[in-house]
């Protein structure tokens, strides 16, 4: 059965709605799209405000249809870095990748990503804002993304023992802190 286009902004006006935290997020696609491999395609809004980093066994394309978004990554080397995909940008994050997208006020983006194959696992991983190290992972074969990641993070929220760092002891926060992040949208 062929579907009619979806006019993007028109969506957005008459749905935006549907993109309230804590997930924001919305499948405007999610059956029957065929390209080499069968595709969700969330739209996406902001705010959002969460300190966990997904992992993905798959690829993730990312298009940023309105304002700039922040991709906090943790690159295979370890380290921590921010990449600022803007409004009309689009990145490919490899599998297996960490990262935390941040979204602001007001902005809108357009994420790929392949229906989870038989046996993967998505990860949601808590890092020490201290140290750096690993405080939690919960691991989940993914075939309702919205509502596995709102249970996940809803289990870590109510167990302070969950969020404390076994290394240095800091207790880890669900959301950022306080001028922890730049809005790339205010520069």
């Amino acid at each position: 059965m062929l579907s009619t286009p979806v006019n993007l902004p028109k969506w957005l006006e008459e749905n935006s709605h549907l993109l309230k935290p804590p997930v924001n997020n919305y499948c405007v696609y999610n059956e029957g799209f065929t390209v080499m491999a069968r595709l969700t395609i969330p739209i996406v809004g902001g705010p959002n405000a969460r300190t966990d980093y997904h992992i993905n066994e798959t690829p993730e394309w990312f298009y940023q249809h309105k304002g700039a978004m922040l991709l906090k990554v943790v690159d295979d080397g370890g380290e921590f870095r921010d990449i600022i995909i803007r409004q009309g940008d689009m990145f490919l994050l490899p599998g297996n990748t960490p990262h935390n997208p941040v979204r602001f006020a007001d902005t809108v983006g357009v994420v790929l990503e392949q229906k989870r194959p038989a046996g993967s696992l998505d990860r949601m991983r808590w890092y020490c804002a201290g140290c750096g190290g690993v405080v939690h992972e919960a691991a989940f074969h993914c075939t309702d993304l919205g509502t596995q990641i709102k249970g996940a993070l809803e289990k870590f929220r109510a167990s302070e023992e969950d969020r404390r760092c076994g290394k240095c002891g800091e207790v880890v926060q669900t959301e950022p802190r306080p001028g922890s992040i730049r809005d790339p949208n205010l520069e």
